[in-house]
């Protein structure tokens, strides 16, 4: 697996994810300096080549003179982004049919910075985690647990086994900012034409709704999730 770009390799090597080598462009400065010290610590194999050869490994066209390519992206289970029973709080997020990978590389960004302990995706119907979504998430991805699942119904059924309330986001819901999203909270973002299905929204608990005042009637679907989310941490900053 390639992970591209100067921001997504750098996260890369934060982790403890194996790194069989780098190609980095000949003349290295700046961020791709700093990539090179950090490689050279964890004794990772950096090849310097001309950009010809980096522009032919890239798979997005815009690798900003480094890839990093690692063993294929690890999947979490659902049971590992669950919030400990002692734990008065947990946030995960849900994606419902998100197949643009631009989303999700975005969703994942935003659930990273949030501080939500995870990001469940479906096995089927849904973009995954790709070389792609991993430069898009600007390095979030190699933060943030993903748990890929075969039910997404399965999976609300779960989490609500655990003690989550369980929301979908979509129009014509409660006003998000009337609800007390304090506790452990799972939210469902749904996929950029069909929204969160039917049968996933009649299983979850509620649904919740960013009040929008202008002519265009719905927003993007990682923007909607970056305002739920923080709804969810200002809940937790006001308990505290």
């Amino acid at each position: 697996m390639k992970t591209e770009g100067r921001n997504a390799v750098l996260e890369l090597l934060k982790t403890d994810k194996t790194v069989e080598k780098i190609l980095m462009e000949k003349g290295a400065q700046g961020t791709l300096g700093k990539i090179f010290a950090e490689a050279r610590k964890k004794n990772i194999r950096v090849q310097f080549v001309d950009r010809a050869a980096l522009d032919r490994e890239s798979e997005s066209g815009r690798h900003q003179g480094v890839i990093a390519f690692t063993t294929a992206y690890e999947y979490s289970d659902l049971e590992d982004l669950i919030a400990p029973s002692e734990r008065k709080d947990g946030l995960i997020v849900l994606c419902d049919g998100v197949e643009d990978v631009h989303n999700l590389g975005s969703i994942l960004r935003v659930a990273e910075c949030a501080g939500a302990d995870g990001v469940v995706i479906p096995a089927v119907k849904g973009a995954s985690v790709t070389e792609a979504v991993i430069r898009i998430s600007a390095g979030a991805a190699e933060h943030i647990r993903v748990a890929k699942v075969v039910s997404l119904n399965r999976a609300v059924e779960q989490l609500q086994e655990a003690g989550y309330w369980v929301y979908a986001l979509e129009a014509g819901g409660e006003s998000i900012y009337q609800k007390d999203l304090s506790g452990k909270v799972a939210l469902i973002v749904g996929g950029e034409d069909s929204g969160v299905k039917r049968l996933t929204r009649e299983k979850c608990d509620g649904v919740l709704s960013i009040p929008l005042f202008g002519k265009v009637n719905s927003l993007n679907a990682s923007v909607a999730l970056g305002i739920a989310v923080y709804e969810v941490v200002r809940a937790r900053l006001q308990r505290e």
